[in-house]
């Protein structure tokens, strides 16, 4: 994740705390044993066919190649996430490669896509963070 930004980063502790319990709706890909691509997400509590991607990040040698796409195709047809439908997401408006990869995942699947404020800079933030933008794509489909 220090690796990529414009991602907040994380602890470790709070990195392994997703890949061991939200180890079903995360996905980590390596390449000669190393870790070149990593995306983190959760079920929504109240939104059970609901999966948000908190975090995707890819090296620098494996962008432009789809992996991020990939690692969301993967998390959407594991056997464990069934009955997903749709798929949400935060975004700054300023993340042209988030947006892309994750409006291409939306075409590459027919789903539509919504994008509405979720956190403003002002109200929630402060000023001392950009919007996040809620992107909601679907239905995903299996």
């Amino acid at each position: 994740i220090a690796d990529c930004p414009p991602l907040d980063a994380n602890s470790a502790y709070c990195n392994l705390l997703q890949c061991s319990h939200f180890r079903h709706t995360s996905a980590v890909a390596r390449k000669g044993g190393r870790l070149i691509g990593f995306v983190s997400g959760y079920r929504i509590p109240d939104k059970a066919n609901t999966l948000f991607i908190w975090q995707v990040a890819v090296s620098a040698e494996a962008r432009g190649l789809g992996l991020a796409r990939a690692m969301l195709n993967d998390l959407v047809s594991r056997s464990e996430n069934a009955g997903l439908l749709w798929i949400e997401t935060t975004i700054t408006a300023n993340n042209d490669a988030s947006w892309a990869m994750f409006e291409g995942f939306a075409r590459s699947r027919n789903a539509m896509t919504k994008r509405t404020v979720m956190f403003d800079r002002h109200q929630h933030f402060g000023g001392r963070h950009d919007t996040e933008y809620l992107l909601r794509i679907g239905p995903v489909g299996p």
